[in-house]
């Protein structure tokens, strides 16, 4: 798979992974970090495709990440311009930033907006991880604020794509310590997949392997060993970009491409 620079101001941060297509669709790493990183943002993603637009899952301080991403890319990627978040899981290198995100939607600009996630993540979106601080921002005191105040639920199941606007969102579960979904996303006729947080998986590659495009995490301990991945047939390795990357990961003698924070990908 050839790669090329576009673009206008952006050229060196562009790349276009298939090129000649007439409907562009957008993929712009918004992070490239794990949990613990000090030189990146927490793995997610901007996708876009014709004028809709999802952020895969939501870091803190969210609005400056999107901010940045958007001065790098020369993209469209603000909260005004969001269609609606897709949760992979509620790992707070993931999820922080739902809460902010949820706040501005409320008070800003004044309706709840999308958000998809497997059952399994969406159940514990707001008693665990939201409600504490969310449900008692009201007037008068004694109310209490609902999860639907603030974002619109929107249920994904195994083996059942989800339809939203142009894209095509399928779910696959992964091996992680809590409830935590890869994704195949389509559009036209493109598909980009994402690993979400994994330890190696065969089967979860395969479900990947159809994508024109896919990115797949490596990193320590319950993740997905880079060695497991170098050892991947070439044909397989040449569609798929490195995330959730420790700081100290030595990208110059990785076999695998690396996605770089902020960057436009064009699939």
């Amino acid at each position: 798979m050839s790669e090329e620079h576009t673009g206008r101001n952006t050229a060196e941060r562009t790349t276009s992974i298939i090129s000649d297509v007439s409907t562009e669709f957008v993929v712009v790493p918004t992070g490239v970090g794990d949990a613990f990183s000090e030189k990146y943002y927490s793995s997610g993603f901007w996708i876009e495709y014709a004028g809709t637009s999802i952020l895969v899952d939501c870091a803190h301080p969210v609005r400056k990440i999107m901010r940045e991403a958007a001065i790098s890319s020369g993209c469209d990627i603000r909260v005004e311009s969001l269609d609606a978040i897709v949760m992979t899981h509620l790992h707070s290198d993931h999820a922080s930033g739902l809460e902010g995100m949820g706040f501005y939607s409320y008070y800003v600009a004044q309706k709840p907006l999308p958000l998809l996630a497997h059952n399994d993540v969406m159940q514990d979106i707001w008693p665990y991880h939201l409600k504490g601080t969310m449900a008692p921002m009201c007037d008068p005191p004694d109310e209490q604020r609902t999860f639907q105040d603030f974002f619109v639920p929107m249920m994904l199941q195994e083996n059942q794509p989800k339809q939203f606007g142009p894209f095509t969102i399928e779910c696959r579960k992964t091996e992680h310590h809590i409830p935590t979904y890869a994704l195949r996303i389509s559009a036209g006729d493109r598909v980009f997949g994402y690993s979400a947080d994994t330890s190696f998986n065969p089967a979860l590659l395969d479900w990947l392997a159809v994508a024109d495009f896919f990115v797949h995490e490596t990193n320590v301990a319950s993740h997905t060993p880079y060695e497991k991945l170098a050892a991947l047939p070439d044909a397989l390795r040449k569609k798929m970009r490195l995330i959730h990357y420790p700081d100290d990961f030595d990208k110059a003698s990785s076999v695998i491409k690396t996605l770089e924070q902020g960057k436009k990908y064009v699939l």
